[in-house]
């Protein structure tokens, strides 16, 4: 097979959760020498950590703002490089193209909740953009991929979809997510970041689904309880969002217990899950949970929320919390910092469950799904022509 993938944001300097799987899955099927894989990206200026391999075709295809390169551009290179199936990663795919389509829809969070299009100029063009595309491009694909047994039902339920075309295939958590005790670059990323000798790590943004505010009420509780025992340091979050969230809060005492440490690349990660003696995941509503795994391989206990797809992900080895109560989440992070019997079972269960899911096995259900795709899309060819020679 020829197989043409979407993954317009890879080249980006600062890839987020959709970015990473793509990445990793492209790896994964370099594997399969078998197959060919055209990589369609937008230009940019990052390239490390890119695959090379002799079946990887990496094409920096130009075109303007995304929506035109998805309908225009891509449609137009498939056909150009000769593609045989169209695996568009990002919850969007052109509503016309001359081969079959399989689409990746990680979430349907924009079709749920109209709050949860509050978040920044990009996050809410995005959503909307979702909104347009997803409902009609949706029934023309051959097959959809998501990310969780949860996310599944919630896309059959919402969109009425027939439950064989929608697929499960998990996310995995990538090699470099492991048990870290070199000195000397534990050293140097905490000075890089001024990270402390012991915090609690929170990987926070401006989406709303990340529940920074709940998180900052909750920290805010302990303070004035005396229980907030260690520093706080929160990544990729703006420090006038900060002011902001901790003024309408009456929360400006917590200011010197936070630490901003901007965006961390995914390389540098697991440095600092290493170096964090507690990491926090109470989101209100994620497709998967990407960093639950993360730091789990990287011997962090974690605490996430009891909603969407975060239990199946953690299993039993994380703090479940529900993320709507702010004193809940007080709880359970005072309850872990201060039982370290408790922070060991975690960490004990976290690395056996991280080890549940890989790369590989996602891109062998992928290439299930590709030829599944591709057989179905020839049978309906077929059916179509016999049905106009009568």
């Amino acid at each position: 097979m020829r197989i043409g993938i979407e993954a317009q944001r890879l080249l980006r300097p600062h890839r987020h959760g959709m970015d990473i799987v793509a990445l990793e899955t492209i790896r994964a099927l370099a594997d399969y020498s078998q197959h060919e894989f055209v990589v369609f990206v937008k230009p940019d200026s990052a390239h490390f950590g890119l695959p090379s391999s002799p079946n990887i075709e990496l094409v920096e295809l130009p075109g303007g703002p995304y929506p035109v390169w998805e309908q225009y551009a891509l449609p137009r290179a498939v056909k150009q490089y000769g593609i045989d199936l169209l695996h568009c990663t990002a919850n969007t795919a052109p509503l016309r193209c001359s081969v079959p389509r399989v689409l990746t829809l990680h979430d349907i969070i924009f079709l749920e909740n109209q709050p949860l299009l509050r978040g920044s100029l990009y996050q809410r063009f995005g959503n909307q953009y979702r909104r347009w595309n997803v409902p009609r491009i949706i029934t023309e694909c051959e097959r959809v991929i998501t990310v969780s047994h949860f996310e599944r039902q919630r896309i059959i339920d919402h969109l009425k979809l027939d439950p064989a075309r929608v697929v499960t295939i998990w996310n995995a958590v990538s090699d470099q997510f492991r048990l870290i005790d070199d000195a000397e670059q534990l050293a140097n990323v905490r000075s890089q970041y001024n990270l402390p000798q012991e915090f609690i790590f929170f990987l926070g943004n401006t989406d709303p689904k990340k529940n920074v505010q709940g998180v900052l009420k909750a920290l805010l509780l302990l303070k004035q309880e005396g229980k907030l025992s260690l520093p706080v340091v929160i990544s990729n979050l703006p420090a006038a969002s900060l002011d902001s969230i901790l003024t309408d809060i009456g929360g400006q005492q917590l200011a010197g217990d936070i630490i901003l440490c901007g965006y961390i690349p995914n390389h540098v990660l697991p440095l600092v899950y290493n170096a964090a003696t507690v990491f926090l995941c109470p989101s209100l509503r994620e497709s998967f949970g990407l960093p639950i795994l993360e730091a789990m391989a990287c011997g962090t206990p974690v605490i996430t929320s009891t909603t969407s797809s975060m239990p199946e992900v953690a299993g039993d080895a994380a703090l479940l919390v529900d993320p709507s109560s702010v004193e809940a989440m007080a709880s359970q992070l005072d309850r872990l910092l201060k039982e370290p019997s408790l922070r060991d079972e975690l960490r004990r269960k976290g690395l056996e469950r991280a080890t549940l899911f890989s790369w590989a096995a996602t891109a062998s259900n992928l290439l299930d799904v590709y030829a599944d795709s591709i057989k179905v899309n020839q049978t309906i060819s077929i059916s179509n022509t016999q049905s106009s020679d009568y």
